[in-house]
C-alpha cells in the first residue's frame, strides 16, 4: 500500500509527540483560587470540595509557601466575612478580610502576584451581588461600592483586580475609580462572560454566598446564548477591561474559543467548583483516573483558546508538568 501521508509518524513514542504538541500547558497560565476567612489557626476543609479549605491569614502563609514551591505565583483571593450587612460593606472595609491577607501575603511572600475577587454577594446580608431595591439588584448604586471595593483591594496590595458581579458598566467604574487614585497601570481581568450556572454550587457553600432569595439570572447570563457573551466582552473591552474571562470553562467551550478569536485581549476561564467536585468524586469512586481527567480537562480549556485558567487543580496540574504528563 503507497500511502505518502501518515500520520502516526509524528505519534511514534513521545519525543517527537511532544515536540510537534499543538497546545501547552505552563504554570505561568495557571491561577489558584484561595478561600481566606477571619480567625486564627484555622484551615477549615470544605466538604463538598475535596482538597480545598478556608485559610485564617496565618494559616494562608503556609499554604501560599507550598504554592510558591511548586510554581504557581498567581492566586485569586476570596474573602469570608465574621459580620455581613445589606450593603455588603465588608468588602470596602479597611480592616476587611481580603484586606488584612493582602497586606500579610504582600510582606511574606512577595513576589507572588494576587489577584482579588471583587464583588459582594460574600458579605451581604442577603447573598445578592449588590444593593437591593425590594427584590430587585440595583446595577446604578452597585457600581460606586464596587469601585470602592476594587481601590481598597489595590490600596491594600492587590496586583490585579478582577470584578465578577455581573453589573452593567462596573469595569468602566472601577477603571475610572483606579486611574483617579493614582492606579492606572494596575490591570482589570473581568468576568466578561459569566453564565447563571449550576456548578456554582460548592463555590456558594465554601464562600457563605448563597442568595437569600430568589436567583442570580437577573444579572448573570442566560447559558442558552451565545452571542450575547460577545456582547459582553465587547463592552468590557470598550471600558477598559486587560482580560476578559468566560465563567464556567468546560460547558462554555465554544463561548471561550468565539471570545478568543474575537478580541485581541488574553482570555481567561475558570473551571469552576462544580467542575472541581464532579471529578473529585468520580475518582474517589474509581469510575475515572483522576490525573488523566485533570490535565485532559485542562488541555481542552486552553485548547479553546484561554491563555489562562483558574483551577482549584493548580497544584496537581504543576505536579503533572513538572512529571511530563502534560505540558
Amino acid at each position: 500500500m503507497e500511502l505518502l501521508q501518515r500520520p502516526r509518524r509524528l505519534r511514534k513514542n513521545e519525543l517527537v509527540r511532544n515536540m510537534v504538541r499543538e497546545t501547552r500547558v505552563s504554570k505561568s497560565a495557571l491561577i489558584y483560587p484561595v478561600f481566606v476567612r477571619e480567625g486564627k489557626k484555622i484551615k477549615e476543609p470544605i466538604p463538598s470540595m475535596e482538597g480545598q479549605f478556608r485559610y485564617s491569614t496565618d494559616e494562608l502563609l503556609y499554604e501560599l509557601e507550598k504554592l510558591a514551591q511548586a510554581g504557581i505565583r498567581r492566586v485569586m483571593l476570596f474573602g469570608i466575612p465574621d459580620k455581613k450587612d445589606e450593603l455588603g460593606s465588608g468588602a470596602w472595609a479597611e480592616d476587611g478580610i481580603v484586606q488584612k491577607a493582602l497586606r500579610l501575603a504582600k510582606k511574606e511572600f512577595p513576589d507572588l502576584y494576587y489577584i482579588t475577587d471583587v464583588c459582594l454577594c460574600e458579605y451581604t446580608s442577603h447573598g445578592h451581588c449588590g444593593m437591593l431595591s425590594g427584590c430587585s439588584v440595583e446595577n446604578d448604586k452597585t457600581l460606586p461600592l464596587l469601585a470602592k471595593t476594587a481601590l481598597s483591594h489595590v490600596q491594600a496590595g492587590a496586583d490585579m483586580v478582577a470584578p465578577s458581579d455581573m453589573m452593567d458598566g462596573r469595569v468602566l467604574a472601577i477603571r475610572n475609580c483606579l486611574d483617579e487614585n493614582g492606579f492606572v497601570d494596575t490591570p482589570i481581568l473581568s468576568y466578561a462572560v459569566k453564565y447563571a450556572s449550576s456548578f456554582y454550587g460548592p463555590f456558594r457553600e465554601a464562600a457563605g454566598s448563597a442568595p437569600s432569595f430568589g436567583d442570580r439570572k437577573g444579572y448573570q447570563m442566560d447559558y442558552h446564548n451565545r452571542k450575547e457573551g460577545l456582547k459582553e466582552a465587547a463592552l468590557d473591552v470598550q471600558e477598559g477591561a486587560d482580560i476578559l474571562m468566560v465563567k464556567p470553562a468546560l460547558s462554555y467551550l465554544d463561548v471561550i474559543q468565539e471570545v478568543a478569536n474575537r478580541f485581541d485581549l488574553p482570555v481567561a476561564a475558570y473551571s469552576v467548583s462544580g467542575e472541581y467536585a464532579m471529578m473529585k468524586a468520580a475518582a474517589k469512586m474509581g469510575w475515572i483516573d483522576e490525573a488523566g481527567v485533570i490535565c485532559e480537562s485542562a488541555v481542552s480549556i486552553f485548547r479553546a483558546g484561554a491563555d489562562i485558567l483558574l483551577t482549584y487543580f493548580a497544584k496537581e496540574l504543576a505536579q503533572y508538568i513538572d512529571e511530563g504528563r502534560i505540558g
